[in-house]
């Protein structure tokens, strides 16, 4: 399936995730798509490992994580999820040194509280980790002390940015 790319959103400087300077962190792109869901693209490395060749399930976790409580933002910016519950199931072994993609969507929220679904798709296509969480929405300001400049929280184009994501 492919889907189009509506906007890039925010990295930041140190988060393990999203953190562009970050020596050992993912380095996360996150994409919002036209039909309302949440892709990141990554591409772990040795530094990510549990088993030789593979990532670690607490890494695959992270980004799922990430990308699941990052799926609100794509109808407000101004709302962050904050886990809850996190469930994980792992199907088939995550290579290294390949570009993965998650997608992860909201499947029903009220005022304080959302749930979502997310998937790692390897290049395949073949879905190797799932999870679902459930997220309290918080602004920011209630969750840390965090300055937007200070932080470099920010969109940073790139050059290998695409402009549809497909699995």
């Amino acid at each position: 399936m492919k889907f189009i790319i509506r906007k890039k959103h925010q990295n930041s400087k140190m988060c393990f995730v999203c953190g562009l300077k970050n020596n050992f962190g993912l380095k996360a792109a996150f994409y919002e798509l036209e039909n309302d869901e949440l892709a990141a693209l990554f591409t772990p490395d040795e530094r990510h490992q549990g088993y030789p060749g593979r990532l670690h399930g607490g890494i695959a976790s992270a980004i799922l994580d990430e990308t699941i409580g990052r799926a609100i933002m794509v109808y407000n910016d101004k709302i962050w999820g904050v886990t809850v519950d996190l469930s994980v199931s792992f199907r088939k072994p995550v290579p290294l040194n390949e570009e993965l993609t998650i997608i992860s969507r909201i499947t029903s929220e009220n005022k304080r509280f959302f749930k979502g679904t997310g998937e790692l798709v390897l290049q395949n296509g073949d879905i190797a980790v799932t999870a679902s969480g459930k997220y309290i929405k918080l602004p920011l300001d209630k969750i840390a002390d965090f300055n937007e400049v200070e932080q470099e929280w920010k969109v940073i184009p790139a050059q290998n940015d695409p402009e549809e994501i497909i699995i």
